[in-house]
């Protein structure tokens, strides 16, 4: 059965924190707050593949509240999802993020994020897609507050 996901994601811009998006370290002078390494492009990713198999969401199985995993690298949670789906028989067809920022630029970056997102995931870059848009001035992603992603992952589930 064909199933398909979507995730979502935010966080705040804050200084002293490197800025991590779809595994990969960007220049900036602000970075993303957050118990992990704050990716939201990997997070809304994560939410998008567990929604297409009926799961809670990325905070269920990754808890703020968990010590253990504080800083943990998202692209870590990617491969621990990607195995949750494996486990239950799921295979990921492709995964469609879009993230949006006013700033950094972050087309030069994409093609290593879809390199180390396909790799977390064990797909193919070809099955991977990432975007990136503003927000046009508007709002906390406009004003530079916070960068947020939106994804969709579409998988076969056996019934």
């Amino acid at each position: 059965m064909i199933r398909s996901g979507i995730g979502y994601d935010v966080h705040r811009l804050v200084a002293g924190r490197k800025l991590i998006l779809g595994g990969v370290e960007i220049p900036h002078h602000l970075g993303l707050e957050g118990h992990s390494d704050a990716d939201v492009l990997c997070h809304a990713i994560a939410d998008a593949l567990l929604g297409s198999i009926g799961e809670p969401d990325i905070g269920h199985f990754f808890p703020p509240t968990d010590e253990s995993i504080r800083g943990i690298s998202s692209l870590e949670i990617l491969r621990q999802i990607a195995a949750i789906l494996r486990n239950k028989g799921a295979l990921i067809h492709n995964i469609d993020a879009t993230l949006i920022a006013e700033r950094p630029k972050i087309l030069p970056h994409v093609p290593e994020m879809k390199l180390r997102l396909a790799a977390a995931l064990g797909l193919a870059t070809h099955q991977v897609g990432v975007k990136a848009t503003t927000n046009e001035g508007l709002g906390f992603p406009g004003r530079e507050e916070g960068l947020c992603a939106m994804a969709t992952a579409t998988v076969d589930l056996p019934s």
